[in-house]
């Protein structure tokens, strides 16, 4: 197990002495074709596979559970910052590298102002004029004046469900935080990095509401050896924060996971908000690779017994959402704490030292430690990397058998006189011909079926976005229009701070609402969706092209007996099965990702609020009345009767935006990801499925006409040839030994 990264290692160093045996054969005069150009392309694709795949772990649980102080464990030492709470939004990817950085990725003027204006819908005391005429944070009148509105704002108006208003926090914080970055922000996105002894820097853009809002993303780099250089690790904000944004952020990279690390604080145990993130990722389809760390606080526990009991409790509540749950407890500050001992403040020191004395306790959680980490590093270091390098290893053994092959063909023409080059040129055109028509057919029918599976996705999207019959548009419809709300809450508002000030504050309240319903239930739908057609599109492409793997073997070996009737006996094991690039490593390839969840969150924008901030008719309903002398039936009438009208006309205008919102999402989602991801995996078929011919339906007319004009050296080349075909057999030497290898630790 602790061998896989260095045999990574060695099989980019075979990809790389790969590439550099093409390059020197590129130099024989008269030997290019276009065979190189595809082979040396092959190679760059598996050694960028190799250098570039990442496998992604995701920390994640409640606030205050004790994931950034487990993440810091596993590093070793005190890199991210600890008990940040609700303020920790963002999601930290932190890996291992040869120094010590943390690189801060910020938004862009576009994005900040996008965000500023989502929050600004139906924001009261500014009279339409910032909607009207587009946010521009830079603009200093413009600030000013949504200074003024947030200061006219009263308490009832910023607090929501009893906590913060959301969009409060966000517009105070990016006016907040202005002078301190705007320096930094540009049109484009910016990167900062803080190296070395500046690296406790970035914690105050972590710690700090007012620079954290200006942030996309933080990566960390540490120099350790805890983790090599492809894992990553990221510490998610708390899985119960008030603020859906929050939640869509680590579902979008719960998405990209590869391993969850879900943490439990041992004081709290298994709460409401856990079980209900549990059965979201459970909803997402991503439950299988889960891991669970019971995060014990040493303090708090009379004995091992009363541990253990806790645990099993815990067990057996998770085991309704995961059978058999995997579960380590382990206390993770005294995991740091002892790795940080001389550094320690004398308190901490105390503390360590009182804990060492509670023999069981620590011989349990180090027992545990011992346990998770090497169930940890045999899921990032053999399960998920080892097909993928088998399946590189076999493409390089394709390519160096191939092209071995195709130097030796030349080889023998430019020995022999022109009738044997003659006899050989046309042996290979025979076979050529069969092998092209076997390509061909392997084109068309993927052709085929591409077009079809496009067909039944653009089917299976439709119905699955449908308005009225789909997953999720109905919900959300129906979720908007059950909204309700008591007006008797609101009077006292409606007189203190105006239809407006109300209006808004139903809005965020309404809004909240939705925006926790789309994280938690749509969201979650709509991945286990996408992630279903991704499997059904890689499936049934892989199911049509088997067929003509045995095709492919089938000409392969006619090739090979010809071959030896003509004294060329051929190094071809077409043993080995055919192995196509896992689903992961096509996407990287094509540059797909997957959409953003946060995508669908983004409907408020498209709201239009002069639609809904109109109190003129019910103003002269009131002045007919006391032109006619009628009575006004209850205090404030004329703006109730204003508040229920612009909650009607809020709803409306929300499910018509959800609805046009919704639309593009889903082309979005058909055109630009699905679609192109059916085209990715049909091109990755058939590489590899015609990449077996390379070196074999080899056109050498070329190198026949150029030796019967003499316009090559033909002693030159064949001392080229010789010297050059050193290079396979070595290259073979080092596949066999790492697929041994990979075999034995399988």
């Amino acid at each position: 197990m602790e061998h896989f990264p260095q045999l990574k290692e060695e099989l980019i160093n075979v990809s790389q002495k790969l590439t550099g045996w093409i390059s020197e054969v590129n130099t024989i005069p008269g030997i290019f074709d276009d065979t190189l150009v595809e082979w040396e392309k092959s190679c760059q694709s598996i050694n960028r596979q190799l250098s570039e795949d990442i496998v992604r772990v995701a920390v994640v649980g409640a606030i205050k559970s004790g994931k950034s102080t487990f993440v810091n464990s596993l590093f070793n030492g005190d890199y991210v910052m600890r008990g940040a709470g609700v303020i920790t939004s963002i999601v930290t990817r932190i890996r291992a590298g040869n120094t010590l950085n943390a690189t801060l990725y910020f938004k862009s003027w576009d994005e900040i102002n996008s965000d500023i204006r989502q929050a600004l819908v139906l924001f009261p005391s500014l009279n339409g004029q910032l909607q009207h005429d587009g946010f521009d944070m830079r603009v200093k009148q413009k600030r000013l004046t949504l200074e003024d509105a947030l200061s006219g704002l009263g308490s009832e108006v910023l607090i929501t469900n009893d906590s913060k208003n959301v969009n409060g926090v966000l517009l105070n914080s990016y006016l907040k935080g202005y002078d301190r970055v705007k320096d930094t922000i540009g049109t484009e996105n910016v990167t900062v990095e803080y190296k070395n002894r500046l690296f406790a820097d970035h914690r105050r853009f972590v710690g700090t509401d007012a620079l954290a809002v200006y942030l996309r993303d933080i990566e960390l780099e540490i120099n350790t050896v805890a983790f090599n250089a492809h894992i990553e690790i990221a510490d998610c904000q708390g899985s119960d924060s008030s603020n859906p944004m929050h939640l869509t952020m680590i579902q979008d990279y719960l998405i990209r996971t590869h391993l969850i690390v879900y943490v439990i604080s041992s004081r709290t145990g298994l709460r409401q908000a856990d079980i209900q993130f549990l059965s979201m990722i459970n909803r997402m389809g991503i439950m299988d690779n889960i891991l669970f760390i019971v995060n014990c606080d040493l303090n708090e526990h009379e004995s091992i017994p009363e541990l253990n009991r806790l645990v099993g409790g815990i067990k057996e509540e998770l085991s309704i959402i995961k059978s058999d749950p995997q579960i380590y407890p382990i206390s993770a500050l005294y995991n740091l704490f002892k790795e940080l001992r001389e550094d320690l403040p004398e308190k901490d020191r105390k503390r360590l030292s009182q804990w060492e004395h509670e023999t069981q306790f620590i011989e349990a959680s180090d027992q545990n430690t011992a346990l998770f980490k090497d169930t940890l590093l045999k899921k990032l270091t053999v399960e998920k990397p080892a097909l993928q390098m088998k399946n590189n290893l076999e493409r390089l053994g394709v390519i160096v058998s191939g092209m071995k092959h195709w130097l030796q063909l030349r080889q023998e023409v430019l020995s022999g006189d022109a009738e044997r080059a003659k006899e050989i040129e046309d042996r290979i055109k025979f076979h050529r011909k069969k092998m092209n028509s076997i390509k061909s057919m392997i084109k068309s029918t993927l052709d085929g079926a591409v077009y079809k599976t496009k067909e039944k996705l653009r089917t299976d999207i439709d119905r699955f976005f449908d308005l009225h019959g789909g997953d999720v548009m109905g919900p959300v419809i129906e979720e908007v229009r059950s909204y309700r709300i008591s007006m008797d809450e609101y009077q006292e508002t409606l007189e203190s701070s105006g239809f407006t000030h109300t209006l808004y504050m139903v809005f965020q309240e309404f809004k909240q609402t939705l925006d926790a319903f789309m994280a938690k239930t749509v969201n979650p739908k709509v991945v286990q969706f996408i992630r279903l057609q991704e499997w059904k599109i890689f499936n049934h492409l892989g199911s049509i092209a088997a067929p003509y793997d045995g095709m492919a073997k089938d000409a392969l070996e006619e090739y090979g007996r010809s071959m030896q009737k003509l004294g060329l006996p051929l190094d071809l094991d077409i043993s080995q099965e055919i192995s196509y690039p896992a689903l992961d490593a096509v996407k990287a390839i094509s540059a797909l990702s997957f959409p953003q969840a946060a995508a669908s969150m983004h409907y408020s924008a498209r709201i239009r609020t002069e639609a809904i901030m109109r109190l003129g008719f019910y103003s002269l309903t009131k002045l007919v009345k006391k032109l006619l002398k009628k009575p006004i039936e209850q205090k404030n009438e004329e703006e109730i009767q204003a508040l229920k009208h612009g909650v009607k006309q809020m709803k409306r205008e929300t499910e018509r935006s959800i609805v046009s919102h919704f639309k593009d999402y889903k082309e979005n989602i058909k055109f630009q990801y699905l679609f192109r991801l059916v085209d990715a995996i049909s091109e990755s078929i058939h590489q590899t499925l015609t990449e077996r011919f390379k070196g074999y339906d080899t056109d050498l007319s070329k190198i026949v006409g150029q030796m019967n004009t003499d316009r090559i050296d033909k002693e030159e080349v064949i001392e080229s040839l010789n010297r050059t075909l050193e290079m396979p057999d070595t290259l073979n030497r080092d596949i066999s030994r790492i697929r041994a290898q990979l075999k034995g630790s399988a």
